[in-house]
Formats: structure tokens, C-alpha cells, sequence
């Protein structure tokens, strides 16, 4: 695997950064997860817009255009023959001091891993997942906006210990006034008859890429969409649940805490916003 890092490729083992740098130190800098399909790369430009706006939120100032950032990622995947992977693009806040003020790193740091990514095992995919709600909860607005999309996953790391715990692969994770917010990795979804409704972005969801896409997806489909506060009790009464996410996909839920949902089989309208989303992945999309 040849790595990119600030212009250059680098060989796995050999693809470093310092020590001293402040995404390592504090986690301070910020990530996009991205696939491709079939030699294209899926949703880039919406990618890379969100990679911008989190760095604005946190006065990062990336040191490549848009359509620089762009091209480092088709480049990284054609030098690695990925057609059909997972790309990792990361800007930290680059090599600093001890000290927490960011004025004191020099040079922010960009760097594009492409491979290959298993969230989950085939079956759920199959089958369904069982998940359940954790203690921890979603990070305020105002203390670090879950809309940033940040090195630092701690709080996400915390809820994912929780599920580990409880011996399932996601957990839901809900905000400080109890509303489901998403899951520690992935975005939630629930269908009650010809409703699809996903908690809305001001109760903690991260501005997911494939959450816009099957919101479309739906609406297509003839469904009403919505983003209302939703409750555990939502979801537990649901027809229908699944769990969105670049490296996720579509996956079907069929437990939640317990409770069955729905018929407990994945059911009709995830199975055809799933065929959508795979046609959808097959034709579109930036050529590697």
C-alpha cells in the first residue's frame, strides 16, 4: 500500500508522522471516510464540501484547493488499483508544540490512505443486527459540534466500549435531553408505514453523506420523509430500522434493546432502499 502524505507517496511502513503533531497529541484535525465503486468515487465533491466546512468550524486552513484535495484522492487510489475500497482522508492541525495553541503549529498535514473496509459481518447484512442504547451520550452543540466530523472520536470511543460490553457491533446513542441522536459510527433510520424518519442534525446526527442519499432515495421511493425528535420508544414500536454510514452502507436493525421490531426480519422498504443505493453506487461517482 503506497500512502499519501502532504504531496508525496510513501510506503506503508514508511508513511509517518511526527510526534509532535497535533492530530496525534490532541486530536486536533479533521477526517472524511469515503468509498469507491467500481472505479469511481462515490459522492467525492459532497466528501470533500464537509471536510471544508469542518475545518472552518475548528479554524483549520487547508493548504490545497478543493479540486487539489480531489485529485490527491483519485491519484491515491489509482497509484493503490483500488476500484473498490474504502479511502481514509485526514488533515491534522500539523506538527506543534506541547502546548495546545494551534498558532504554533506551522504547516497543517494531509494525508489519503486507500484500501479495503469490513464493518460488519455478511450475515447482518442478511439477517439484521441487534443493537442497543448506551450511557454515554452525544456531544452538546456547544461544547464540540457533532457536525464536525473530528480526529477526536473519543466520546464516540466510549459508546463503542459500551456496545463491545454488551456484545453487539453499535450502539444508539442519545443527546443530553434523551431524543435518539445516531449510533457511535453510523446514522439511524426508522420506517412506521409509509414514513422514513431519522433524528434531525439538531439533536446530534451527523451531516451524513449516505443519510442525504437515502433520504433522496426515499423520497423517490414515495416515501414521507422526516427528521423529528425521536424517542427509544420510536424506535422500539417502528415497522422498520436500519443504520447508514459510508463503511456501513445499509444495515438492516432488528432488535433494539430487547425489543423486536417490526417482524424481526429485515424488512420491504430497507430491502429496496438498499437495491437503490447499490444501483446508485454503480454509475456514479468521480472516475478513478
Amino acid at each position: 500500500m503506497k500512502v499519501y502524505i502532504d504531496g508525496k507517496f510513501y510506503d506503508e511502513q514508511d508513511a509517518k508522522i511526527s510526534v509532535f503533531d497535533h492530530g496525534l497529541l490532541y486530536g486536533d484535525g479533521i477526517f472524511e471516510g469515503i468509498r469507491a465503486y467500481n472505479g469511481r468515487v462515490f459522492k467525492l465533491k459532497e466528501h470533500v464540501e464537509r471536510l471544508y466546512y469542518s475545518a472552518k468550524a475548528i479554524l483549520l486552513t487547508i493548504p490545497f484547493t478543493r479540486a487539489e484535495v480531489m485529485a490527491a484522492v483519485l491519484e491515491t487510489c489509482r497509484v493503490n488499483n483500488v476500484r473498490d475500497g474504502y479511502i481514509r482522508l485526514i488533515v491534522t492541525r500539523g506538527v506543534g508544540t506541547l502546548g495546545l495553541n494551534p498558532n504554533r503549529c506551522k504547516q497543517p498535514s494531509i494525508i489519503v490512505i486507500a484500501g479495503k473496509i469490513q464493518l460488519y459481518p455478511e450475515e447482518m447484512y442478511k439477517n439484521g443486527m441487534e443493537i442497543v442504547t448506551v450511557a454515554t451520550t452525544r456531544n452538546l452543540v456547544n461544547a464540540v459540534n457533532p457536525a464536525i466530523k473530528s480526529l477526536n472520536y473519543l466520546n464516540n470511543i466510549l459508546a463503542k466500549i459500551e456496545a463491545n460490553i454488551a456484545g453487539v457491533e453499535e450502539a444508539i446513542m442519545l443527546n443530553s435531553d434523551g431524543f435518539v441522536a445516531e449510533c457511535t459510527g453510523d446514522n439511524i433510520f426508522m420506517v412506521k408505514g409509509k414514513q422514513l424518519l431519522t433524528p434531525p442534525l439538531s439533536a446530534g446526527a451527523l451531516y451524513g453523506i449516505t443519510r442525504g442519499v437515502v433520504m433522496d432515495l426515499g423520497r423517490d421511493a414515495g416515501l414521507q420523509v422526516g427528521e423529528p425528535n425521536l424517542t427509544r420508544y420510536d424506535f422500539f414500536n417502528a415497522d422498520e430500522c436500519f443504520l447508514t454510514g459510508t463503511g456501513a452502507e445499509l444495515i438492516p436493525v432488528v432488535k433494539i434493546d430487547g425489543r423486536q421490531i417490526g417482524t424481526g426480519q429485515p424488512g420491504g422498504v430497507t430491502h429496496d432502499l438498499i437495491e437503490r443505493y447499490q444501483s446508485l453506487t454503480k454509475s456514479t461517482g468521480e472516475p478513478i
